[in-house]
């Protein structure tokens, strides 16, 4: 089993402390140097973009009960410049990065080969980066940069019109990076139909707001037209650079890997069929130049409440670290929501890691596969930096330990 670790830098309250944005990045640090000093794989970072807390007074806000801001990290690649720098074994990893926003697909993919460059200039350097692609939570990120239906069908078909536009921009991005020289009149358009959506009803009003017949599908306006171009630089290392897909669209997992290997992100709340179903359809369609498909190609993201106080008893220490989780949970539901949900606190606790460091060892045990990778999640909610760094160190020398004697016997 392989373990990673996951970093929001999200700027919120907690238990009426607001940190400022240079003690959320101090801290950042400090935990970063920690889980590299731990023995922790790949640091995954989340990125996000534009204030949160401003765009709460606008006409369509995204998360208008939300306190503060989402992210402060815009910018995976120049972070992880100052996490290789700081450190000597852990890699980096983007959690995700939007590829329609700020600049789109062609900037993106300038922006890896550029890193890559740079961070390969050292014969010595092995580290990768893992570059975790996708369409963005909010819209609001993603219209700021003009990516908006462009047609009466698009804004009608919604989210279905946003995985068209990501398929195109993954299509753009990938390739680019092959170091293909590309123009748009390659990219294929695409179109709407029946098969596209849930239901018969959306397909329906689809079609009454296109000014045409539907019965050949619905043509997608292409968001980026461009002539013949090819990114700089051009001379550098493919094995610095790693690819995994922020999309749960079989479909688009599938496509993306005709281009190039694109491993696959997953959530630990995601139902043990469609992990399993994934995993064998990936067997069959992961790009060849990555060779077999693996487990480990599909990381599994899951919240950590864990306590190993030596003050408390072990039963003790279970009840903290579930009253730890329910408060970090009830805060988030809160803030997305504007109230609490209780039971949506309880279906979240239920798929956490929480408890004494032998609690956390047998429920990994219980709910993961021996070859996994998880994605282990200490900072949710939680702004004392020396406890989470605590945290991670029991992880890593109590639970860690027990999950390997499990699995010898």
């Amino acid at each position: 089993m392989q373990y990673d670790i996951f970093f929001s830098i999200s700027q919120t309250p907690v238990n009426g402390h607001l940190p400022s944005e240079g003690e959320m990045f101090r801290n950042f640090f400090h935990q970063v140097e920690a889980a590299d000093a731990l023995g922790y794989e790949v640091a995954w970072l989340a990125e996000s973009h534009l204030s949160s807390q401003v765009q709460k007074a606008n006409a369509k806000p995204v998360i208008p009960h939300w306190e503060g801001e989402v992210g402060l990290n815009v910018d995976f690649l120049q972070l992880s410049h100052q996490i290789f720098r700081r450190t000597k074994n852990i890699q980096t990893g983007s959690a995700i990065m939007n590829i329609l926003c700020m600049g789109g697909p062609v900037a993106a993919a300038e922006r890896v080969a550029a890193f890559a460059a740079l961070h390969g200039l050292d014969p010595a350097e092995q580290r990768s980066i893992h570059v975790g692609f996708a369409a963005g939570r909010f819209d609001f990120m993603n219209a700021a940069s003009g990516i908006v239906p462009k047609t009466p069908a698009e804004a009608a078909a919604g989210r279905v019109w946003k995985n068209k536009v990501f398929r195109e921009a993954a299509e753009i991005f990938l390739r680019l990076l092959n170091r293909e020289i590309i123009s748009a009149d390659q990219i294929p358009t695409q179109f709407f139909t029946a098969s596209d959506f849930r239901t018969t009803e959306q397909w329906e009003q689809v079609c009454a707001a296109y000014d045409g017949k539907a019965d050949a599908g619905i043509p997608v306006t292409k968001q980026w037209e461009f002539e013949r171009i090819k990114i700089i630089p051009q001379d550098w290392r493919n094995e610095l650079v790693r690819l995994i897909i922020g999309s749960h669209d079989p479909n688009t997992q599938d496509y993306v890997n005709t281009f190039a290997p694109v491993k696959v992100f997953n959530l630990s709340i995601t139902r043990p069929e469609i992990i399993d179903e994934t995993h064998a359809r990936m067997a069959n369609t992961f790009h060849k130049d990555g060779g077999p498909w693996k487990r480990a190609y599909m990381p599994r993201t899951v919240f950590v409440f864990i306590n190993n106080q030596p003050h408390l008893t072990p039963d003790q220490q279970t009840k903290k670290a579930h009253e730890e989780a329910e408060s970090a949970l009830g805060i988030y539901w809160t803030a997305l929501e504007g109230t609490l949900d209780p039971g949506k606190v309880t279906r979240a606790a239920n798929n956490a890691l929480i408890g004494n460091p032998a609690d956390v060892a047998k429920q990994i045990v219980e709910r993961f596969h021996p070859d996994d990778r998880l994605m282990l999640w200490f900072d949710f909610f939680n702004h004392d930096s020396a406890r989470v760094v605590q945290n991670m160190e029991a992880f890593k020398k109590e639970v860690a330990p027990l999950v390997a004697e499990y699995h010898q016997n």
